[in-house]
């Protein structure tokens, strides 16, 4: 296995990278991600109840009471002043069991290289019924890492799945980063074969295109999720943090690089209309929810408005998660859409 980083500086990365999507601009400084390119086409006679409109569905096996996501975002540090990723995964984790959703952990190279810092990833005992993912960089595999790693990564936190994450480019931007993906399709082909629980693939914002996805499917992964250009922009955070100029001034070039999530979304769902498809990448409300299922999604991932919840208290993140629900449900009902089947039919969602 590559030489580990020490622990204070994989504990200072994750927590820069933290306060960084909390409190700094880490939005793409151009691309949306597309999704305000459309709107519902209005229904004055909905022709239903209220009360008959089902948000549930079922993704990977698992019953979901709303396809949302709770998306990868934090863990392998421990607290350092207001920030406790322990903390916020544990609010993200009882509100993901309040509210019946999905939960993914961020990512957990930190805690297989330094076994005591599993704990901030560890939520197991506050939400016993979600469907729980675990996370790893898929360039690992590459590295050193293989089947006995994933496992421990599910393991640790008793997950139902595993997200490969896959990031290119901001591999390029971190220190001592891991640049060599080739070969790579084949590791996680041999990874699928060997897994007991089902492998998800994600990007970080960038997105990933219909051949990417092809090839994922067709070696064994289970799920994609599109994670597409338009929400936090990876290259600007590692942009403003490393000290390299040279680096600083590339970021800044590729500050809008990216699939927005519409486009990578609409494209994977067209090349690939029977696969289990996350959306990702700049949702911020339930609408969104609504307009990325419309487009093909199963379920939707939401990282940043959650994370700023999250951070404050459960109280706020329990008060933002149905206000998310009920914006889904109401674009559900204002378009006559009884289940989120019916929001997928053709004409409800028009194009400005």
């Amino acid at each position: 296995m590559a030489d580990a980083p020490p622990k204070s500086r994989t504990s200072e990365r994750k927590l820069t990278h933290l306060r960084a999507s909390l409190e700094g601009d880490v939005s793409f400084p151009r691309l949306t991600t597309g999704l305000g390119e459309y709107r519902f086409l209005h229904q004055a006679l909905p022709e239903l109840d209220w009360a008959d409109v089902d948000l549930r569905c079922t993704f990977l096996g698992h019953s979901l009471c709303a396809p949302l996501l709770i998306s990868s975002m934090t863990g392998g540090a421990e607290a350092s002043g207001d920030l406790s990723p322990e903390e916020i995964n544990l609010r993200l984790a009882q509100a993901a069991q309040e509210f019946g959703l999905a939960l993914g952990v961020g990512s957990q190279r930190a805690a297989l290289e330094h076994p005591e810092l599993a704990h901030t990833y560890q939520v197991r005992h506050v939400a016993p019924d979600i469907l729980l993912l675990a996370n790893l960089g898929a360039v690992q595999l590459n590295y050193g890492y293989d089947v006995a790693e994933c496992r421990r990564a599910v393991e640790m936190i008793e997950a139902n799945g595993l997200i490969l994450h896959l990031n290119p480019l901001q591999e390029y931007f971190q220190p001592q980063g891991n640049l060599n993906f080739s070969g790579l399709l084949g590791k996680i082909e041999a990874l699928c074969q060997a897994l007991e629980v089902p492998v998800i693939v994600k990007e970080v914002g960038g997105g990933i295109c219909p051949q990417v996805a092809k090839k994922l499917i067709q070696a064994g992964v289970a799920a994609i999720d599109v994670a597409g250009a338009g929400g936090t922009s990876w290259i600007k955070v590692e942009g403003q943090l490393t000290p390299d100029p040279v680096k600083r001034h590339v970021a800044h070039t590729f500050a809008d690089w990216g699939i927005p999530t519409a486009e990578a979304l609409i494209a994977v769902r067209e090349a690939l209309p029977q696969i289990p498809l996350i959306a990702s990448g700049g949702l911020r409300s339930g609408l969104d929810v609504a307009k990325a299922v419309a487009l093909g999604a199963d379920v939707a991932g939401i990282a940043g408005p959650l994370l700023s919840a999250a951070h404050d208290s459960l109280a706020r993140l329990q008060g933002l998660i149905p206000r998310i629900l009920q914006e889904l449900k109401l674009a559900m009902f204002a378009t006559g859409s009884t289940t989120l089947t019916d929001l997928c039919r053709p004409g409800v969602l028009i194009r400005e």
